[in-house]
């Protein structure tokens, strides 16, 4: 498969900055990084990780992926260095951009992350935003093609609020052609600007269905996804979405409308007894610690593709 020039010194903020082409050349990429049919050296390249949000495993397969691609990293906590205490987003995006290759940015508002592309001179990759996470998604359908080789006719089913990450599975959804369907409680849908783009991109509005009826959502579905109900910086609704989201939970009941070869995915950390049960999480279904392997693999891909 040819490398697609594009990508190239290309900012990497949201799912939809990729065509279905490259999704699929990434993962392609990825697979090959996994099976080790594939090997990269940038050579001494150096990416910087801005995290204002903390971080287990987009930090650390980020590091590792660029270590095995002969580059090293940077770790810029912002309790330790000038962007704690204030300094301009403008000024220190000019600056690392004298320093660093790439620059990848886990903060809560992505209008921040889009000042850093606006003013660094190197590509900025979306770690995580309050409205996306694009790499995620990219290890999420990793997972999934594994599992089922290609995407063809395969439902995923989202349960849980329409956050982040539910963002970033419909819009690389409708890249590919999965049908994605989003079951949440009322008033917590995904983002409708990212719906409307979706509904865009598909060839077919009806591979979109975003609904409060768990049922409707779950039957027949190739996968079944959830996440925390309270993400970072929403500690203090914990104790109400649990009272709204009460029902919302991955059980036996919920997996047993679903395909029976259906598998689970959680992009961690889990909560069980929340959003999933321990009795599923640890189930023969389960892919999680596939999926979360698959951070590494494809973030490798994603680096390898940008970084020129």
């Amino acid at each position: 498969m040819l490398k697609p020039n594009k990508l190239a010194k290309n900012n990497f903020l949201s799912s939809l900055d990729l065509s279905t082409y490259e999704v699929l050349h990434i993962l392609d990429l990825a697979n090959n990084f996994k099976n080790k049919k594939l090997n990269i050296d940038l050579g001494n390249k150096v990416l910087g990780l801005i995290f204002d949000k903390s971080s287990t495993r987009t930090r650390v397969s980020f590091q590792v992926a660029m270590n095995r691609l002969g580059g090293t990293t940077i770790d810029l906590n912002p309790s330790t260095s000038q962007i704690g205490r204030g300094e301009p987003i403008k000024d220190t995006a000019r600056v690392l951009s004298r320093y660093c290759d790439v620059i990848a940015i886990r903060t809560f508002d992505h209008l921040d992350l889009e000042e850093y592309a606006k003013w660094s001179t190197k590509p900025v990759i979306n770690a995580l935003t309050d409205l996306e996470h694009p790499c995620q998604a990219l290890a999420d359908f990793l997972t999934i093609k594994e599992e089922f080789l290609d995407f063809k006719d395969v439902v995923l089913t989202f349960i849980g609020d329409g956050n982040n990450v539910a963002n970033s599975l419909i819009l690389c959804g409708a890249l590919l052609g999965v049908e994605v369907r989003i079951a949440c409680p009322k008033g917590y849908e995904p983002n409708s600007l990212v719906i409307d783009k979706a509904y865009e991109i598909y060839k077919n509005k009806n591979m979109l269905k975003i609904t409060n009826d768990l049922d409707t959502a779950v039957l027949g579905a190739n996968v079944l996804y959830t996440d925390v109900w309270s993400s970072m910086g929403e500690e203090n609704q914990k104790d109400e979405k649990e009272k709204v989201f009460n029902g919302f939970t991955i059980d036996s009941d919920l997996v047993n409308k679903a395909d029976k070869d259906a598998i689970i995915l959680h992009c961690l950390p889990a909560y069980r007894s929340k959003e999933i049960t321990d009795e599923i999480f640890e189930s023969h279904k389960s892919r999680i610690f596939d999926q979360a392997e698959n951070r590494l693999h494809a973030q490798q891909a994603l680096l390898s593709c940008i970084i020129q």
